[in-house]
């Protein structure tokens, strides 16, 4: 009860944490706000544009340059915000889901989801560490974000991964580049007709959430052909972001130590003791659970998926301020490459599972 209660008091701010806490929150409600702006002034031709990528790119403008000058009073806030209140945006992302749109596409999308989750994870993991050298936290933060939910399954991941923050930022932009590109690539081959021989208008939906990195970028590339097919591409989509929370859990239990004090195998039991549970993944479904089954107001909906995007935004921003770009250019172009080869898995080998299940579904 005593270790439960303090995991609930860390989640209240201080008083040192006010600073930059308010920092922060202006910074987000600005990206929120011009990311608005922006879709009005060009009446929604810069497509693909969120306000997590304005946050962490304005974070970062912002982190090398003037930011220095107050770091040390704000750091703390801006820490808390990279953390707890990352941790807080991920259980309330339940708001934005519910188990029936699981059934309204059927199991041939769920088997979809998971195995291109499974596959583009793993084969981001050896091709990264093995073939490429990658350090294993960048490569584990790319695989994250190209396998389920883009950015928000990378910042999801790194309280367990415990990466720094530009190894964050370096997966995060892989998420902002090739899923750009792919919302954009997508409709321009179906509408050319190279998809259509081996996918309908509605598998292409499928294939578009099950391979895409962003929601948002699914919205765009599912409804450049159809609404229907839209529905049923966010739909798929939703389904790899509902599979966030088991993939937390596999991810900390793999990441523990495979070896007991003495130097031997420890068994599975004392390994599952090991694992750092990702509880705040575990409110992320007990919310889409009540989201689906408890009456809630539309009004209360809205409201809580606009308090998400609040503090999803202030999390980007955070660590945007607490990026250096001398971090980043340290890492090399590896990441880049990495990224660049699994975007052209997602595309190719994500369009042979879709294939292959709709085959067989």
């Amino acid at each position: 009860m005593y270790v439960l209660t303090q995991s609930v008091n860390n989640y209240f701010p201080r008083s040192r944490h006010l600073a930059g806490l308010i920092v922060v929150l202006i910074g987000s409600l600005f990206c929120l706000w011009l990311n608005t702006s922006v879709n009005t002034w060009t009446n929604g031709r810069i497509v693909g544009l969120s306000s997590l990528t304005l946050a962490i790119l304005i974070g970062m403008i912002l982190g090398n340059t003037v930011y220095t000058n107050f770091a040390e009073r704000l750091n703390e806030g801006v820490c808390f915000a990279k953390g707890q209140i990352l941790r807080l945006a991920i259980m309330f992302y339940g708001f934005k889901l519910t188990v029936t749109q699981v059934a309204s596409v059927g199991m041939p999308a769920v088997m979809t989801d998971a195995l291109v989750l499974t596959s583009t994870f793993l084969l981001t993991y050896w091709i990264g560490s093995k073939l490429l050298k990658v350090d294993k936290q960048t490569v584990l933060l790319i695989g994250s974000g190209a396998s389920i939910c883009g950015a928000a399954a990378v910042i999801a991941a790194d309280p367990i991964v415990k990466a720094e923050a530009h190894k964050v930022t370096i997966a995060v932009a892989t998420v902002v580049v090739f899923g750009t590109v792919a919302m954009l690539l997508y409709p321009f081959l179906y509408h050319l007709g190279w998809l259509q021989p081996w996918l309908s208008a509605q598998q292409y939906g499928v294939y578009t959430g099950s391979t895409i990195h962003e929601v948002a970028q699914v919205v765009v590339a599912g409804n450049a052909v159809s609404p229907e097919v839209g529905d049923t591409a966010v739909v798929t989509k939703m389904i790899r972001v509902m599979m966030l929370a088991p993939f937390l859990l596999v991810l900390s239990f793999a990441l523990t130590k495979g070896c007991s004090e003495n130097g031997e195998n420890a068994s599975f039991m004392s390994r599952i003791k090991e694992v750092k549970v990702p509880w705040f993944a575990f409110i992320f479904i007990a919310i889409v659970l009540l989201h689906t089954w408890v009456p809630m107001t539309a009004s209360f909906e809205r409201s809580m998926v606009m308090l998400d995007d609040v503090l999803l935004t202030m999390a980007m921003f955070a660590l945007g301020l607490t990026t250096h770009l001398s971090a980043i250019k340290q890492a090399g172009v590896k990441p880049l490459i990495l990224g660049t080869i699994m975007f052209a898995w997602l595309i190719i080998g994500g369009g042979f599972i879709n294939i292959g299940i709709s085959l067989i579904g």
